[in-house]
């Protein structure tokens, strides 16, 4: 299940705005920055990351179909989480399951209750 449309909207307009300010340097937040596969513009989303053996652990809370993951297939983005910098590549999408073992018991609890299921993990190097 995915964030309602309403909260996307405010995230998009009013949230991502305020978090984009100090996503750089507060983990578990972290900037992503990505390439439209179709636009070539440049894009910075702010998200919480999770780190992993193979790299970072992103909850969908807009489901599987957001635009950022769609440019990371398509390519490769860079990650500024505590102001390190990691290339992104190779996107698995993850079972319920397996994604929700992999982020803190904080963020699992809150993810069940807004009813996401949906995870990314993606291999990271240092940039």
């Amino acid at each position: 299940m995915t964030a309602p449309y309403w909260v996307t909207r405010v995230n998009l307009v009013f949230t991502n705005k305020i978090m984009g300010t100090f996503s750089d340097d507060v983990p578990p937040l972290a900037t992503l920055h990505h390439v439209g596969r179709t636009s070539g513009r440049r894009y910075r989303t702010p998200i919480m990351a999770f780190p992993t053996r193979r790299g970072f652990v992103i909850a969908l809370t807009y489901g599987p179909g957001v635009q950022w993951l769609r440019n990371l297939e398509a390519g490769e983005g860079r990650l500024v989480r505590a102001r390190r910098v990691h290339v992104l590549t190779d996107p698995v999408m993850l079972s319920p399951d397996e994604g929700a073992a992999l982020v803190p018991r904080w963020t699992r609890t809150a993810l069940r209750l807004l009813h996401v299921d949906d995870f990314v993990e993606l291999a990271a190097a240092p940039a």
